[in-house]
């Protein structure tokens, strides 16, 4: 399978993650989201380009309601053309409950969205917790990755 090239945009007026660092990031864990792929015809064996995109709780409230009927903010939205839509303003209330970064928390709904395009789904309690568990050792396996870069 070929590696889609990756788009990282930002669109939110709140913080600002360093986009250099969350390309970095995001390459280093997309082998370990393709080797998690679980159906040949999962979004991600066959997409050329995906587009992470930050945005804002209003924004990302908005798309929530229009295309899933339920008006709240959320952290990720992923679409299968490719497109994952991250909240910024979710992101930071997150990472504080969590003792953790933005930074670290932004990865981390990255590659929760290249898991659902690798076909994986969280409604279900079990799934959500095996995609949890992978998805948190990808980053760490992605960020020990970076740490490394220009040694």
């Amino acid at each position: 399978m070929r590696t889609p090239r990756l788009i990282i945009s930002d669109h939110q007026r709140g913080p600002r993650p360093p986009l250099p660092w969350l390309r970095r990031v995001v390459k280093a864990a997309m082998p370990g989201c393709i080797a998690a792929v679980k159906s040949s015809g999962a979004p991600l064996t066959g997409l050329e380009e995906i587009e992470i995109t930050l945005i804002s709780d209003a924004e990302i409230s908005r798309v929530h309601a229009e295309f899933l009927g339920d008006p709240s903010a959320t952290d990720v939205i992923t679409f299968h053309h490719g497109e994952i839509l991250i909240s910024a303003d979710t992101a930071l209330r997150q990472a504080a409950a969590h003792g953790k970064s933005l930074d670290h928390e932004i990865a981390l709904y990255a590659i929760h969205g290249l898991l659902h395009l690798a076909g994986w789904d969280d409604h279900d309690p079990a799934e959500a917790a095996d995609m949890a568990a992978l998805q948190e050792d990808i980053l760490a396996r992605a960020l020990r990755e970076v740490s490394t870069d220009g040694i």
